[in-house]
């Protein structure tokens, strides 16, 4: 095995002069100063990865308006019952166009989460910056392309986009793959750290968003005589509605029956309101015995015991009041 080798060596066993000492000292310093706000930012992620999935041991860690910018993007995708795939090559697409930030400028006119261009016809500068309007946008495209599910995922982005560089896609399908897999409720493993308390949330507005990014049947529950939505078990609410300051939607009675998991919807809701939870100001989020709390943000997803008899195929949303 080699042997390091110092490029700077005293002759003869001669101490090292003073100055010399000094700027070692000091080179020392500096190097533990990094390593110790390393250490600092990992505990208590100030690098600003406030948010993060993980799958199979790998940990992707995202901004927290990346965050919902992904979220919103995995909500339009499930109100048109698109497969996996269509949000992994979505998620793909956006993650190298703005690195799922909705900018306000890029090349040329193109602007939003995916780089989209009035002058091409996306829509005007306003729609194309509201993140529900350009998801739709892309989907639409994406789904005129014949068997776009089963094509590599750069040739589908590209037919899309029509970028100048098709291959960049390619570098983040597995991240992609991942984030789409936990925000569809596959592999539900999405959280974030939010700060708790300040302003209050309101539940009317978080219904809203609900009923926008995933389309107002998101509110409803199947299986009711008359096609209205049937009382929460064990809530005394109705789906959507608010009760307080809780909205409870349908998770696993609104799932489509030939689900093998039907609790993947459920979960998508769930962790859609977690990427939201800040400009919603929401404090907690649980679903099937488990919850996530704002002032405890930093632990996850944690085992629910405090309501051992509510209705875990609900999906309860609860704003800070």
């Amino acid at each position: 095995m080699p042997v390091y080798q110092p490029s700077h060596q005293t002759s003869g066993g001669t101490r090292a002069p003073r100055g010399r000492r000094i700027r070692c000292a000091a080179a020392l310093l500096a190097l533990l100063t990094v390593v110790g706000y390393v250490v600092f930012v990992d505990w208590t992620g100030s690098h600003g990865l406030d948010c993060y999935v993980e799958a199979n041991g790998t940990r992707l860690g995202l901004q927290q308006p990346q965050a919902a910018n992904a979220a919103t993007i995995g909500a339009v995708a499930s109100s048109r019952d698109l497969p996996e795939r269509a949000l992994t090559i979505a998620l793909a697409t956006a993650m190298q166009e703005s690195k799922l930030h909705d900018i306000k400028g890029g090349d040329r006119d193109s602007l939003g989460l995916f780089q989209q261009r009035p002058s091409q016809g996306w829509g005007t500068a306003e729609q194309i910056l509201d993140p529900v309007y350009s998801s739709g946008e892309f989907f639409d495209e994406l789904v005129k392309i014949p068997g776009y599910s089963r094509l590599p995922l750069t040739a589908a982005a590209q037919k899309v986009q029509h970028s100048g560089f098709p291959q960049a896609y390619a570098k983040h399908e597995a991240d992609a793959s991942m984030l789409a897999a936990a925000l569809y409720g596959r592999e539900p493993s999405l959280s974030c750290r939010v700060p708790s308390g300040g302003s209050p949330g309101d539940p009317v507005a978080v219904r809203q968003r609900l009923a926008r990014e995933f389309g107002a049947q998101v509110l409803e529950r199947q299986g009711s005589a008359d096609g209205a939505p049937a009382e929460a078990a064990g809530t005394g609410a109705l789906p959507g509605d608010t009760s307080g300051s809780t909205v409870t939607v349908p998770g696993d009675a609104a799932a489509d029956p030939t689900d093998e998991d039907p609790t993947q919807h459920g979960w998508a809701l769930a962790q859609w309101a977690v990427a939201h939870a800040p400009e919603l100001r929401i404090a907690e989020v649980a679903y099937r015995g488990r919850i996530w709390r704002a002032r405890e943000s930093g632990s996850g997803w944690v085992k629910d015991a405090a309501r051992p008899g509510h209705s875990y195929g609900d999906v309860r949303i609860t704003v800070e009041h």
